[in-house]
């Protein structure tokens, strides 16, 4: 394996390497590996790495790694990040269809800055104990807070990710706290594969939007207020379908570099 470029880009402070994949330099990157480069100390320092690869009849393919070097579940930031990187990698369009490990997507990136990225429908929400279960491509529980600042998020957030009930398959647990405002929450998320907190999670910010309007129909907007910035969640709900769901925010190139894997 020779040197490799990384580009990392951010989307409200949930950060990625992203590698162009088109051409397979990076597939023997090992799992040690990609958790060496995503550490913070010892390596760039990243949520995740996401690979641009290419796919018949799509634009691209989104592989995703987790911190920790093992494949992921969908990741809503990410997709939004990497349709920036498409971009620039050469792949020169607005509106792009995509595939992930949960399926096809969709993204739009928009002069604004805004990138958006069209998430699976969701047709079931349960409840486990004081928490609420979703799947947003990645499995989420939503726990609502009366004081999300003083809340210890990654110590209950480790306890419950690694209790009987999740600690084989894992969980992402998101913190949610009303505001005054009826279309505005806050998230704080304790995050598997990264194992601790992170400043946004995209599934999660969905996910925990979707809980919020479980009593509403028709046209939601809700505003998600994440420790790296605030994410626009738009959906459709229908008795129990949430459809045309649109996750949207900022994804930001944050600068690129080389390494050598196995030299670290």
């Amino acid at each position: 394996m020779s040197t490799l470029w990384f580009h990392k880009y951010q989307g409200t402070g949930n950060d990625f390497l992203i590698g162009d994949n088109r051409s397979g330099l990076y597939t023997n990157l090992t799992a040690p590996q990609i958790q060496r480069l995503c550490d913070r100390r010892f390596g760039i320092g990243a949520d995740g790495l996401i690979l641009l690869e290419s796919e018949a009849d799509k634009d691209f393919s989104m592989r995703y790694f987790n911190a920790d070097g093992h494949p992921g579940s969908f990741c809503g930031n990410g997709a939004r990040c990497i349709t920036q990187f498409a971009h620039y990698a050469g792949i020169a369009k607005d509106e792009y269809i995509f595939s992930a490990v949960d399926g096809d997507h969709r993204s739009r990136r928009d002069q604004d800055g805004t990138v958006s990225v069209l998430m699976q429908s969701v047709t079931t929400l349960l409840s486990h104990d004081d928490a609420v279960f979703v799947d947003t491509g990645s499995p989420h529980l939503v726990v609502a807070v009366e004081d999300l600042d003083n809340t210890a998020v990654e110590e209950v957030g480790r306890s419950i990710r690694n209790s009987d009930r999740y600690r084989e398959k894992g969980i992402n647990i998101n913190f949610v706290q009303r505001t005054d405002d009826p279309g505005t929450i806050r998230v704080r998320t304790y995050e598997r594969g990264v194992e601790n907190e992170t400043y946004s999670c995209g599934t999660g910010a969905v996910a925990a939007a979707l809980v919020f309007a479980a009593d509403r129909e028709g046209e939601q907007l809700i505003c998600v207020q994440t420790r790296g910035g605030d994410l626009l969640v738009r959906f459709a709900k229908e008795k129990a379908r949430y459809s045309a769901i649109w996750l949207c925010g900022p994804a930001l190139f944050i600068f690129e570099t080389t390494l050598d894997p196995q030299q670290f």
